[in-house]
This record gives C-alpha cells, sequence and structure tokens, in this order.
C-alpha cells in the first residue's frame, strides 16, 4: 500500500486529507495526518476573546472532529524529516511516505524581538495565541486611561487584515465601556499605511481617521525598552505606550529549518504556482508553511489544497504538475 503523510491539521492539512482520500482508493493508499496538538484552534476567534466576545470554548475543538473517515490521525511530535529516505522520525516512531504534504503553518516568535519578554505578559501583551488573547482580556478589562499601541513587528503574518480590525474593536470597546475619550490608540506598521493594498490602504486608513485612531508608518521595530514604556525603532525613533500589543515575527516550524527544508525564518522555498518544495521530490506545501508571497490565511490554504491535491492525483497518473495557484485570496 502507498502512503501520503500530511504534517499538520489546520486548515490546509485538514482539507487535502479530505480532497486527497475523495480521489484515491483506500484499498491502494493510506492517508495519515501527523500533529502534536489533538485540538483545533479556530484562530480568528482569537481575536474576539481580548473583548470578552469569545472565550476559549468558542475557539477550541477536538481535531478527531474534523479528520474525514478513512484518514488516520497521529498525535506525535516531529523530530527530523528525512527526505532523502522519504522518512518523518517522531518522538514515538517514524513514519514512511510516498507523498509528503507540509501543512505546519506559522508561529509567533516574540523573543527575537530585543526586549519583549521583558514584560511579556505584564503591559506586553498579544492576541495571535490564545493564552495571549485571555491574558489581554484580563489586563484591560478595567483599564480606562492611557495609550495602546498596536505594533506589527514585520511582515508577514497571519490575516494581514487582523490589526485593523484589531483597532476597530479596541475603539468599539472601549466607547462601550465609556473610556475611549481618556485612552488614546496607535497603530505602528512596518507597511506604508494602513494595509497591504493601496486602494484599500487608503479608504482603511480614512477610517481610523474618523475614528481618532492613529497610524505611524514604515516603523521597522528595533527593541521594546520597558524601563521606559517604548518601543524603539531602528532609526532610533520611539512611540510610548502603556499597553503594548505586539503581532511578533512570525515563523515557520523549527522542524523545518533543522531538516534543512526551511529558510532562515523557517518556510518552506515553494515553487509560487504548483506548489512542490524546490529541490525535494514528492513534497508539496500549503499554507503559512510557504513562502508564497500571498497572505497566510485559511482562505489561501482553501485554494491552494485543490493544486496541490490535483498535482499529487496528476503525478501519481503520470502526468506533470501545472502551475495552477495564482496568489488567490479572498
Amino acid at each position: 500500500m502507498k502512503k501520503i503523510l500530511i504534517l499538520g491539521s489546520g486548515a490546509g492539512g485538514t482539507m487535502v486529507a479530505a480532497k486527497l482520500r475523495h480521489e484515491l482508493s483506500e484499498r491502494e493508499w493510506q492517508i495519515t495526518v501527523l500533529d502534536k496538538d489533538p485540538l483545533h484552534h479556530y484562530q480568528p476567534g482569537w481575536l474576539f476573546i481580548p473583548y470578552g466576545i469569545y472565550t476559549s470554548k468558542d475557539c477550541v475543538k477536538a481535531k478527531s472532529d474534523f479528520i474525514p473517515e478513512g484518514v488516520k490521525l497521529a498525535i506525535d511530535e516531529i523530530v527530523n524529516i528525512d527526505h532523502a529516505n522519504k522518512q518523518v522520525i517522531t518522538k514515538l516512531g517514524k513514519y514512511d511516505y510516498d507523498w509528503l504534504v507540509i501543512a505546519t503553518g506559522c508561529r509567533v516568535v516574540p523573543e527575537e524581538t530585543d526586549g519583549m519578554m521583558d514584560d511579556w505578559g505584564g503591559d506586553v501583551h498579544t492576541f495571535y495565541t490564545l493564552e495571549g488573547a485571555k491574558a489581554l482580556y484580563k489586563r484591560w478589562k478595567y483599564f480606562d486611561k492611557g495609550k495602546i499601541v498596536l505594533n506589527i513587528a514585520e511582515m508577514p503574518i497571519k490575516c494581514p487584515v487582523a490589526p485593523l480590525e484589531f483597532v476597530y474593536l479596541t475603539d468599539w470597546f472601549f466607547r462601550n465601556n465609556g473610556a475611549r475619550d481618556n485612552i488614546e490608540i496607535e497603530l505602528v506598521t512596518p507597511l506604508d499605511g494602513a494595509f497591504t493594498k493601496p486602494v484599500a490602504s487608503k479608504i482603511l486608513g480614512s477610517v481610523c481617521e474618523e475614528k481618532n485612531i492613529k497610524i505611524t508608518p514604515n516603523w521597522s521595530i528595533d527593541n521594546v525598552n520597558v524601563s521606559n514604556k517604548t518601543i524603539e525603532s531602528v532609526t532610533g525613533d520611539a512611540v510610548p505606550y502603556d499597553i503594548l500589543v505586539s503581532i511578533p515575527l512570525h515563523s515557520g516550524a523549527q522542524v523545518l529549518m533543522d531538516s534543512g527544508l526551511g529558510d532562515p525564518m523557517g518556510f518552506v522555498d515553494t515553487d509560487h504556482g504548483t506548489l512542490e518544495a524546490k529541490g525535494f521530490d514528492s513534497i508539496y506545501v500549503i499554507g503559512d508553511a510557504t513562502n508564497v508571497p500571498t497572505s497566510k490565511s485559511g482562505a489561501v490554504a482553501h485554494y491552494q489544497s485543490d493544486v496541490v491535491v490535483g498535482n499529487i492525483i496528476r503525478q501519481i497518473e503520470g502526468q506533470e504538475p501545472r502551475p495552477d495557484y495564482d496568489g488567490h485570496s479572498t
């Protein structure tokens, strides 16, 4: 029996598993999804936790609920990917494969910014993790005066629209609490405006002006100075804060770097059209794990899943993969 191994059971990995199972005979093809976490996190829901709209119960479900019949879910931690021998080594064993799909996503690494961890969970927070979102809700539940700074450390990030959703919701939250007149909100971003696309950036920037949300563009963070309660740029500028909400630097899975599959940031060098891992046979990449220049979002993974599945099927049937992914998102 031939084997397809999918690393990661987030949006991308789960969609690929379901679509491949529909296309391939169970008698001929074993499909296994490998993930270290038995729980699925609805990451867009984390955005609403700091405002008391959602709780963790709204965002966390068992991954087994989403794995299709005929696909094995293995809970284990990957130690190494031996691409030369088509084998993945885990803490509990090893898995051979004929085709490998890397769907390991990406993670935030706040420790890569000098000083950020010095007050992590105190006056420095994030909503890009479940625990961070919960801690932020506790920190500002009764906050009624001061300055809130949202800083994007560096692009790319998961869900590029999330920073704007955050500052708009923050404006709403403190207006509802009757404290907005005493609270400053500032978005400090490496982008040249409110968003990644020029037309949308202009419109969304105008909305920020209407809501009295300051935008500081073209900012490249160097460090967090917790003694002075400022973030400092590589050019020496400083922005003060009372509460800093960070969208930290993003990285791919450490095991991808350790196995020689990831670049220095942990993302896999991926053919932008076919979604094959460049330089490696029988390996495809999907979603946040790629270095494809498009949004890191579930919508992207959705469109990419059709391309990955289609090309695996084509190659199984002796055909060349097609460069069908065009960067599409919604």
